[in-house]
């Protein structure tokens, strides 16, 4: 029974995440619009809309790419770990490919061999934390905004350069990864904690952004990179940033780019059948 709910659960989320954008991105996105002021930025700005309007009519995904799939999942005290977890994720993936349906996009990194259902090893990538309740979170995440992403390893006197290496970031991405993007940004950890806290940040609310946030989101905009990289006054929607304590000797910093197809969704499961 647990196996089959988070299977269910699992294509719910997939189909949800594919086909709309979150209300609060949808909030972030309309506010950036209004703001807009360069012509060619705001006629692109209607392609997307209408892309969005057409994915919602059609029951279709908003893009071709729909991605390599990552998994959140909060565990309350009373539910096990157990493989069926696991298995139940990876079943609902597979029945996502048809029910969607979703572009096969897991290869192998070095023979390029395609396992034909977006599973093989080690992906989909499934994180579990403990929580009140019973949910899971599917991110499905483009190759064109995660192949901009960066890592770096900054010296403990170097926060002051911790902007200008995420707005270096957008600059070398220019509009490959399909602006206008939200950042998720990872701060301390360690060198494979801060990837995680990046990816992390990206389920964040993005309609809202404490001074910092701002302050680089704003430092971002001046490049004038905008939405497809035909330039305009908003390159980056938002930007989310998580911190995590790391060693004294240590500040590691990572970028998690992403694009303006900001996909998450989240089921929650209640143990008696219902979503």
């Amino acid at each position: 029974m647990l196996k089959e709910n988070v299977s269910i659960a699992t294509e719910k989320a997939i189909m949800e995440a594919e086909i709309h954008l979150p209300d609060d991105f949808m909030r972030a996105l309309k506010n950036t619009i209004l703001k807009e002021t360069n012509p060619v930025a705001k006629a692109e700005y209607e392609n997307i809309l209408e892309n969005l309007r057409q994915a919602d009519r059609l029951s279709v995904p908003i893009c071709q790419d729909t991605g390599l799939h990552i998994f959140f999942v909060t565990l309350p005290p009373k539910i096990p770990l157990t493989s069926d977890i696991y298995e139940g994720i990876y079943e609902g993936l597979r029945r996502a490919n048809e029910s969607v349906p979703l572009r096969p996009n897991a290869v192998d990194p070095i023979t390029r061999k395609n396992s034909g259902d977006n599973t093989g090893v080690n992906v989909p990538a499934i994180h579990i934390r403990p929580g009140e309740k019973f949910t899971i979170t599917a991110i499905p995440k483009g190759g064109g905004s995660e192949n901009m992403s960066r890592l770096c390893m900054l010296l403990p006197s170097e926060v002051s350069k911790i902007k200008s290496f995420i707005v270096e970031t957008m600059l070398v991405a220019g509009g490959r990864p399909c602006p206008p993007v939200v950042l998720g940004v990872g701060i301390g950890s360690t060198f494979d904690g801060v990837t995680a806290l990046a990816k992390e940040a990206l389920l964040e609310p993005v309609d809202i952004m404490d001074e910092y946030e701002q302050d680089i989101c704003d430092a971002v905009n001046e490049l004038g990179i905008g939405p497809m990289g035909l330039g305009g006054d908003f390159t980056c929607i938002a930007v989310k940033v998580k911190r995590g304590h790391c060693h004294t000797a240590s500040l590691p910093v990572a970028v998690n780019v992403q694009c303006w197809v900001n996909r998450r969704a989240t089921v929650e499961i209640d143990m008696e059948g219902l979503f």
